[in-house]
């Protein structure tokens, strides 16, 4: 169905007695488009724009763009990779704002980007094949592939936000709305512009339409492997059980309304796990777990992670605390790092003067001047081109400031999975310091953190 009407149908679905059916059928009927003015626009009830949702992608928009695009905390979607795709002959975009003259001292330093990025390519893809040798039961085409990759990830430190890329995402509608009137009052003239060709699209017959989706089941894959959450089973009887043990509160009158301001993390989170299996307020949880020995707070975690397996994430309840990391990190590693949406994250803009990070294998590879040639020019070359139209010739190998803000689940989650083997070298070592400092100050809770350190490595894995 059509996103309004998908939520249109579901809307009347919760307002009346009616069958979804009966509620689909009545939609046929009925115009959608006056039921959400009335409704979502003139009445406020947004939520009703969640339950509509679109497929839109965006091609030959630059990396700047993209960016700009995947902002919203309620996002999903897909960029075109720089570890597996070429960019050397993708050529670049040029800002609409800049004139004649601008234009041509940014293009001559796009183009110098490019032919040291497709250089840089080519000396790594030989260096680490000389490092590397194919292991015997690796087929070739599978090891041409990850040391390409591997040649790539050193390599897009070269390219800028201005080259182009593509964007595949799903949002509700009622996002949309919101990255639609964000992206109107952007200081740049093509995110500007992308605005008003989104509420165009929107307003147009789609020309791709999955005919026969009406045969094919829904999501059999998914099917197959929505096994039961025995984690989440599990972990409930053992804190019960715990608790049922251990917790010891005495009756209080409480209020209706209580506003609890917690002061320290580890006990937050352990009142936080103990608070569904019993029935006290969690003002008094948290009074009483602040005052245990930390090495019982510990026991609490313990509990409620020892039936964990390899694929399940944290219980909710490590949803506490609010880590604030200020990231002085390349632009390349920015932009895997800004695909986790369980956080909230600003940037400063892309000044281009916090310098710029060289990979170490480059030493080694003979390729460093070059490398240090082509970052310096372009950084020089950006400074002489008028703001904001600038920013687009910033390197993915220059450092910007960013600030990332989560709860810890989500600095568990992070440094587990971006300090993997798999991962680019960078955001590696980015998720393994986010579990130092938190080492520093939370031991207890880093102990949580199974991630893997930067120094080992397994560069023909995938």
């Amino acid at each position: 169905m059509p996103p309004e009407k998908s939520a249109y149908a579901l809307a009347r679905y919760s307002r009346s007695a009616d069958s979804i059916r009966q509620s689909i059928d009545w939609v046929r009927s009925h115009n959608s488009q006056q039921f959400l003015e009335s409704y979502y626009f003139q009445y406020g009830h947004q939520s009703i724009a969640d339950l509509g949702h679109t497929v839109l992608c965006f091609e030959g928009v630059s990396e700047l763009a993209a960016s700009e695009i995947e902002d919203e905390v309620l996002w999903d979607g897909q960029a075109k990779s720089s570890r597996y795709q070429d960019f050397s002959k993708s050529g670049f975009i040029t800002p609409p704002e800049l004139d004649a003259e601008a234009s041509i001292r940014y293009r001559a330093a796009g183009d110098a980007l490019l032919a040291a990025y497709k250089d840089v390519h080519t000396g790594m893809d030989t260096c680490l094949r000389e490092r590397l040798p194919r292991p015997e039961s690796m087929k070739p085409e599978a090891y041409g592939r990850n040391i390409a990759a591997r040649a790539f990830d050193v390599a897009r430190y070269l390219l800028f936000w201005g080259v182009p890329t593509n964007v595949g995402q799903v949002t509700s509608i009622r996002t949309l709305e919101k990255q639609i009137r964000r992206l109107r009052v952007s200081e740049f003239a093509e995110v500007r512009e992308l605005g008003l060709e989104i509420a165009e699209a929107c307003a147009e017959t789609p020309e791709c339409v999955w005919e026969a989706a009406h045969n094919e089941p829904l999501a059999p894959t998914l099917a197959r492997h929505a096994d039961p959450d025995e984690y989440h089973r599990q972990s409930h009887a053992d804190l019960s059980f715990w608790a049922a043990q251990n917790l010891r509160i005495p009756k209080a009158d409480v209020r209706r309304v209580e506003l609890i301001r917690p002061t320290d993390t580890l006990t937050e989170i352990a009142a936080t796990l103990l608070y569904p299996v019993c029935d006290h307020p969690f003002g008094a949880i948290y009074k009483t777990v602040q005052d245990w020995s930390t090495a019982r707070k510990v026991e609490v975690l313990d509990t409620a992670v020892k039936s964990r397996g390899t694929r399940d994430d944290l219980l909710r309840g490590f949803r506490g605390g609010q880590y604030c990391f200020d990231m002085l990190i390349d632009i390349g590693a920015y932009r895997d790092m800004h695909r986790h949406r369980r956080c909230h994250q600003y940037r400063q803009s892309y000044s281009g003067l916090h310098g710029y990070d060289v990979p170490a294998i480059l030493q080694d590879s003979g390729a460093e001047p070059a490398y240090r040639d082509a970052m310096d020019a372009a950084l020089k070359a950006m400074q002489e081109i008028p703001a904001p139209a600038r920013q687009y010739l910033l390197p993915f190998g220059a450092r910007s400031r960013f600030l990332f803000k989560m709860d810890f689940a989500e600095v568990e989650y992070i440094s587990r999975v971006r300090s993997g083997v798999k991962g680019h070298f960078s955001y590696r070592e980015i998720a393994w310091e986010m579990k130092q400092r938190v080492e520093e100050t939370e031991p207890e809770l880093a102990a949580l953190i199974i991630a893997t350190p930067p120094w080992v490595e397994d560069p023909l894995k995938r």
